[in-house]
Formats: C-alpha cells, sequence, structure tokens
C-alpha cells in the first residue's frame, strides 16, 4: 500500500475515532409532542423537550434525571422575551446537548453512573417547573404550565421503562436545582415503592439575601413569579400551610419540610447569587463590580469584605437546617456556580476537594450508602476555582 493511502486511512480511522468520541457526548433532543394534549407546555406554546441516553448493563434500571436551570420570569413582559429563546419554547431549542459530569457516559469520568438511563431535561417554563395556570395570557398567548411539564415527562419516561426503576436520581442546577427541591418528594411518589430514590441539588441553594443597598429584591422576585405562575398549590403543602408561598420559593425554608433524601451542592460564595442577590445590575451603574464579578482576584478589600459577609450569610441559612443522617451536602467557597455537569468540577485532578474526596465521589459514596457526607469548607473569603 503506498504511502498516501496510508496516510488516507490513518486519516480516516482518527476522523472516525474523533466523530465517534463527540458522539457519545451529544444525546438528540426528544420533542415531547403527545404533552400537548395535556397542556403541559412551554411558555410559548410548544412542547416540551428532554434528552435520553439509554442505561445499558448493570444500569439498566438506574435512572438519573437532571435539570436545566435558567433563573425565572417574573411579569408578562420578562416571560414573554423569554418565550423566544430556548428558555421558553422547544422551538429554539438545538438537536444535540452536551453530556457531561454525572451524565458522562464514560468508567473513567463517571465510574458509578455512566452506564445509567441518563436524562437531562429542557427548562423553558420560568418558574422551576411549579408553574399551573389553565387560562391562556390572552394578549401575549403565553402558556405558565411548569408543573404540567414535569409530570408530563416524568409519566413518559415511565413508560420507557422508568417504571422498573431499582435506583433514581432527581437532580437540576441552578433553576433546576431549586426545582430538584421543590419537586424532590413529588418525584418520589412517582417511583416504585422499592426503588433507591434520592436527590441531588445543585447550586440551587439560593438565599433570602440583601443587596448592597440593604432592600430585599430576591424575595421580591420570588413573590411575582409565584402570582404570575400560580406556583402557591405546586409547592410543599407543609410549607406553605406555614407561612407564604412565595417564602417557601427559598431552600432554607422548604428543605426542613423535604422527607426524601437530599444532597446539597453549592458555594457559599455563588456567582450568580453575588451577581444578582447580592449587587444586582440596577446598584452598579458604574460597573465598579463588573471585575470583581468575574473573577475574586480582580476584587479590591473593601469588595471582598462585602463578600465575605455575604457568604457568612449564605452559612448562617444552611447551618441553620436541622441535620439529618439522610442528606449530604458539599459547601465549597469556590467563586462558581454549578458542579454536577461540570467536566473539570465533576471528577478530575481540578474538582474541588473536600476531605479528599471529589463532588463526584461525594455524591456517589453518599447515594450508595458508601459513606455519609456532610461538610463545609470553611475557607475565610471566596477563591476562583477552575471550572
Amino acid at each position: 500500500m503506498s504511502t498516501f493511502l496510508l496516510a488516507l486511512l490513518s486519516l480516516a480511522i482518527l476522523s472516525t475515532t474523533i466523530l465517534s468520541a463527540d458522539d457519545n457526548q451529544y444525546i438528540n433532543i426528544t420533542i415531547l409532542n403527545s404533552a400537548i394534549a395535556q397542556g403541559a407546555v412551554c411558555l410559548d406554546g410548544s412542547p416540551p423537550a428532554y434528552h435520553l441516553d439509554r442505561g445499558y448493563g448493570s444500569g439498566l434500571r438506574s435512572w438519573i434525571i437532571v435539570m436545566d436551570g435558567g433563573a425565572w420570569c417574573q411579569s408578562i413582559s420578562d416571560c414573554l422575551s423569554r418565550s423566544t429563546t430556548e428558555l421558553g419554547s422547544s422551538k429554539q431549542m438545538k438537536n444535540g446537548s452536551r453530556f457531561a459530569g454525572i451524565l458522562y457516559n464514560n468508567p473513567q469520568n463517571n465510574p458509578d453512573f455512566y452506564n445509567w438511563n441518563r436524562v437531562r431535561v429542557k427548562y423553558c417554563d420560568g418558574s422551576s417547573f411549579t408553574g399551573d395556570i389553565e387560562q391562556v395570557d390572552p394578549d401575549n398567548k403565553l402558556f405558565f404550565r411548569g408543573a404540567r411539564i414535569f409530570k408530563a415527562i416524568m409519566k413518559d419516561l415511565w413508560s420507557k421503562g422508568m417504571q422498573n426503576a431499582e435506583n433514581a436520581i432527581l437532580s437540576g442546577v441552578s433553576a433546576g436545582g431549586l426545582a430538584t427541591i421543590l419537586n424532590c418528594d413529588k418525584f418520589k411518589s412517582l417511583m416504585p415503592n422499592d426503588a433507591k430514590v434520592k436527590c441531588v441539588a445543585d447550586a440551587g441553594f439560593f438565599i433570602n439575601g440583601k443587596t448592597i443597598s440593604g432592600t430585599s429584591d430576591i424575595q421580591e422576585m420570588y413573590q411575582r413569579v409565584v402570582t404570575l405562575h400560580g406556583s402557591a398549590k405546586n409547592l410543599p403543602p407543609s410549607c406553605t400551610y406555614a407561612m407564604e408561598p412565595s417564602l417557601c420559593f427559598f431552600p432554607q425554608n422548604v428543605v426542613p419540610y423535604v422527607e426524601t433524601p437530599l444532597f446539597i451542592m453549592n458555594s457559599h460564595y455563588d456567582t450568580w447569587q453575588i451577581e444578582n442577590i447580592l449587587v444586582p445590575k440596577y446598584l452598579d451603574p458604574q460597573h465598579v463590580w463588573d471585575n470583581c464579578k468575574k473573577q475574586i482576584s480582580n476584587c479590591t478589600f473593601s469588595q471582598r469584605l462585602i463578600i465575605q459577609v455575604f457568604g457568612g450569610e449564605f452559612l448562617k441559612a444552611f447551618e441553620g437546617l436541622n441535620p439529618s443522617f439522610t442528606s449530604g451536602y458539599f459547601i465549597t467557597s469556590c467563586h462558581s456556580h454549578g458542579a454536577i455537569m461540570s467536566t473539570n468540577f465533576w471528577l478530575s485532578p481540578t474538582s474541588p476537594r473536600l476531605l479528599h474526596k471529589t463532588i463526584g465521589e461525594a455524591v456517589a459514596d453518599w447515594f450508595f450508602e458508601r459513606a455519609g457526607f456532610q461538610y463545609i469548607d470553611l475557607f475565610p473569603c471566596a477563591r476562583d476555582c477552575e471550572i
């Protein structure tokens, strides 16, 4: 065989290898058209969607459901704008979705869950899957049906094998992490009685904190979200019985009422909370916080002190929860937001470690009950971590 042909053959083999590796990480979308008949639709009325990579071997009867994040919409104009994006319409969603972290299909990068049925649920309702209003907004044709989306997708997955689940994890990132907490017991009720069911909330522990000017913007925003989407009836009733429904959007208030085992991953210097709860844009018209928000090493001494105080408020809210032997947590001091679907954060040499364990190791040990894990990194100030 000529040198030229050998080179072509080598190139073809290399290309095939690269494509195969890439294909293994990107999973095609499933548009759930049948959900329309149930009224389970995105903000614009389009059907909800998810990505499913089937399990095999020892993971054939085990399931991981991860809900995407993307904040919330709190007004008609806000939701209308959102409805023209993938956060409000399946018409705008890409066909393929990258699976990484806990969704990775490689045993080297995800040894405990790589061959489970792995699902990534798209987020297109703006209410952390809690909304349910029958009436359609007449002027803008907006639908507020997040709770119905959750139910419809779970029903569809049930028919695709989840009814035989032996193990099941509900998880999510950011607004999806909050959705995990709010829907955890509901998820448990949908599973077979003998299945091991637990929930893992990532970057979803949003605190009822104040801005640098002392206002309670996040509480007021949650109140608008709950009212607009009709979320109250889909929040844990034991919480809404005890307090005003919008307060049950805060994990510090609702976690005590969650009965299903729950693992919380978060940073007490969470970037989204610093950028949106502590220093929202309207309070920084001169953009003096812009560089600090991007990287802690860019912060001035006074900015670091303000962030440190916020981290203390986070820990005060978190540590106010009663510990339970069924609960686990991994609280870092990283200036970051989200870890469960991050290749660098999940189980890599760059993953933050607590008690010498990566996040992936801590979650797996907790789920399989090889060891409990409840640890907070008390590093005295925020630090930059490789994401």
